[in-house]
């Protein structure tokens, strides 16, 4: 009896051994794929090389639209305030207009990427931004955004938070909501300062102070910046990337060759425009885009 159980024990014994073999060999095997996968992921991550400044110009450019203010004009706007001024009927006409001929709203970061590290798109992208802080760009402009699913860049300029009077501008509550709402909070300057014209302490008291406010009320990073008055200094313009500025948005002036990022074309939607003006000059103007 004794041997018949030795006998019988035998094959069980081998075939435990080779079981356990055949585990620990998978699970090397398992644990050897597993490292190769995530050294390949990495791999494609680290190979992703920002585009060199001729690159970056080289891509198709992305319609980017400029607002102010959303209200009807009085008798005391001057002839040159117009063109910031939209009737909100307007705005809301011009806004559905977009939408109906199949454009999609893109945020600063999307841009970035696309044109840094050329990733994709969605179908015909366009920008939507505000400059000043007006609070209809909150009451009017953020609400007939949101009716098409859309999301816009509002560039707040920060000694007129909270601010009543003539023209009322927009909370700090009600900048954090549009932050929390998806829409992207960048910076305006402290007061509106030509660029051109910044002094040393200007860095801190118009780009670092800033910053650090909208940060403080929104929670994200502020990593855009839009010139006041579409003016900029090309021989200042490396100074925004030391300041933790990602890329930076002008007027309908050409770009600088040497900072295409800090120098992103926008055009101003006029309120004298009809709907159709605005089509016609969105493609005029950024003549690369498909129609």
């Amino acid at each position: 009896m004794k041997t018949k159980v030795k006998n019988l024990a035998h094959p069980l014994l081998t075939a435990l051994l080779l079981s356990s073999l055949l585990s620990s060999c998978t699970s090397r095997s398992d644990k050897e794929k597993t490292k190769e996968n995530t050294s390949i992921e990495s791999k494609v991550d680290t190979t992703l090389k920002p585009a060199d400044n001729k690159t970056i110009l080289a891509r198709r450019e992305v319609p980017v639209l400029c607002y102010h203010q959303i209200r009807n004009n009085i008798a005391s706007d001057s002839k040159r305030a117009h063109d910031d001024i939209i009737a909100p009927d307007k705005f809301r006409e011009h806004i559905k207009m977009i939408a109906d001929s199949g454009y999609h709203t893109i945020l600063p970061d999307q841009l970035y990427d696309y044109l840094v590290y050329g990733k994709t798109l969605p179908p015909k992208p366009i920008m939507i931004t505000f400059d000043d802080t007006d609070e209809d760009q909150f009451s009017i402009g953020a609400s007939t955004l949101k009716k098409y699913g859309f999301k816009g860049v509002y560039f707040i300029m920060t000694v007129s938070i909270g601010r009543k009077g003539r023209i009322n501008y927009m909370s700090a509550a009600q900048i954090k909501q549009l932050a929390d709402e998806g829409n992207c909070i960048a910076s305006h300057t402290y007061d509106h300062k030509n660029f051109a014209q910044f002094n040393d302490e200007d860095w801190t008291t118009q780009i670092d102070e800033p910053t650090k406010k909208l940060e403080t009320i929104t929670g994200k990073k502020v990593e855009y910046f839009a010139f006041p008055y579409g003016v900029y200094k090309a021989a200042n313009l490396h100074k925004l990337k030391e300041h933790g500025f990602k890329a930076a948005f002008i007027l309908s002036t050409p770009r600088d060759e040497n900072f295409p990022l800090y120098t992103i074309r926008r055009i101003i939607d006029p309120g004298r425009y009809t709907a159709k003006n605005l089509y016609y000059s969105i493609n005029k103007s950024f003549n690369k885009t498909k129609t």
